[in-house]
């Protein structure tokens, strides 16, 4: 049992190593034809699906190859980066610039589209369209910088043609000041309480000799200021369609030259509200002048009014402009129209310009300022709020601190 056991397993053990010679050499054969098997896979792969050269592939390895010459400074390309950052931040100075155009555009949008959604209301409601929400063909009008309108009223007849003799161009030359500068300058006047009247008829006559007056559907009275200055600016908008429209009292003289250019410098803003900003008292003594009836609504005795232009001259743009004439039967009038005008902006998004040269004094301020070169935009006395005894002076506060004609019409705004 034991030999037979020994026998058997010396016999297995020869057989075994032959057998693990045999399925070595047939490992390695195997291998090899493994190996033979890809390499000719290969080849046939590569004839049958050529790939394309990719030209990107190629200007990339191209670029990384010029990247060592970029870094040693030796090529010339390195100019145009170091140029990049500059035509960069011009690109980025021009979007800067657009920005404002662009606001002032969705600025009057949004005023076309709540002139329309007014509209809309008085068709559903079966009311007649009120004149100030039509929507203005403002595509075929004439496109002007500025409308001026001089408060007036029936007896100020000599401030008028005071004003008429100095810095209000007449005849052809308003004609032309309208057609190459843009500028469009009218006195402004309602109606008698007397419709017909013999002060109606006097301006009726005025007018036809001038053609300098603008009327309104409004009757005069001086503390009707505050209603006859939003219709004014109601009226304005949708006569003519101009980039600001101007406020100015018969007694104020004005270098309409140096207005128009300093206004201009402000076209490309929405919102603009200009003028000599102050904050006054609020005055509760009745009897007093610029007495305030409804004083209490500005806090405790002796606040003051909140920041606005001074009457005498402001100017504000179109989309304001629109904004009084689509709201004009919901905004407050206070007893002054300069306050009230202040008041109607409040909560809304404007940039509030205080420009003093609004508001120079008369000779000798206005005429230093002119000798040191900064002429000035209107000139009047404060105390008096306008110039004193006016249709008398304004000849030489024009002589001594207008801008001179030369200075209108070569002006380019």
């Amino acid at each position: 049992m034991s030999w037979r056991s020994r026998g058997g397993g010396g016999g297995g053990g020869g057989g075994g190593e032959a057998a693990a010679s045999k399925s070595a050499v047939s490992r390695k054969w195997t291998l090899l034809f493994c190996i033979g098997c890809f390499c000719a896979g290969m080849l046939f792969s590569d004839r049958m699906w050529s790939v394309p050269e990719i030209k990107d592939v190629s200007r990339t390895t191209r670029v990384d190859n010029e990247t060592p010459k970029l870094v040693s400074g030796c090529d010339p390309t390195i100019k145009d980066v170091e140029h990049e950052p500059k035509a960069v931040y011009g690109e980025v100075s021009k979007t800067h610039h657009a920005i404002p155009t662009l606001d002032k555009k969705i600025s009057n949008l949004e005023v076309e589209l709540a002139a329309a959604r007014a509209a809309q209301e008085s068709i559903l409601s079966g009311s007649p369209i009120a004149e100030n929400l039509r929507i203005p063909e403002t595509r075929n009008k004439r496109k002007y910088l500025m409308v001026v309108g001089i408060n007036t009223a029936f007896s100020s007849r000599k401030r008028r043609d005071s004003v008429r003799a100095t810095w209000m161009p007449q005849a052809d030359k308003r004609n032309q000041l309208e057609e190459e500068k843009g500028i469009v300058v009218r006195f402004v006047i309602g109606h008698s309480a007397t419709s017909g009247g013999i002060l109606d008829r006097a301006i009726e006559a005025e007018e036809k000799r001038h053609g300098d007056i603008m009327r309104l559907d409004h009757v005069e009275g001086y503390l009707e200021l505050s209603a006859k200055t939003k219709i004014f600016f109601a009226t304005a908008v949708a006569s003519w369609d101009a980039d600001f429209y101007v406020k100015v009292d018969d007694d104020v003289h004005v270098n309409i030259g140096t207005l128009g250019a300093t206004l201009a410098r402000h076209g490309s803003k929405p919102r603009v509200y200009i003028g000599c900003m102050k904050s006054g008292p609020v005055i509760a003594q009745k009897g007093v002048r610029y007495h305030e009836p409804e004083y209490w609504k500005f806090g405790a005795e002796g606040n003051k009014y909140f920041r606005h232009a001074t009457g005498q001259l402001y100017a504000i743009s179109k989309d304001l402009a629109n904004y009084i004439s689509n709201n004009q039967h919901v905004l407050h009038k206070y007893a002054n129209e300069d306050v009230s005008l202040g008041s109607w902006f409040i909560g809304l998004d404007i940039e509030q310009i205080d420009d003093r040269r609004l508001c120079c004094g008369t000779p000798p301020d206005c005429e230093w300022k002119a000798q040191a070169g900064n002429v000035c935009v209107a000139s009047f006395d404060w105390s008096c709020s306008g110039i004193c005894k006016s249709s008398e002076r304004i000849k030489e506060v024009h002589k001594r601190c207008g801008e001179g004609e030369n200075a209108l019409w070569n002006a380019a705004f």
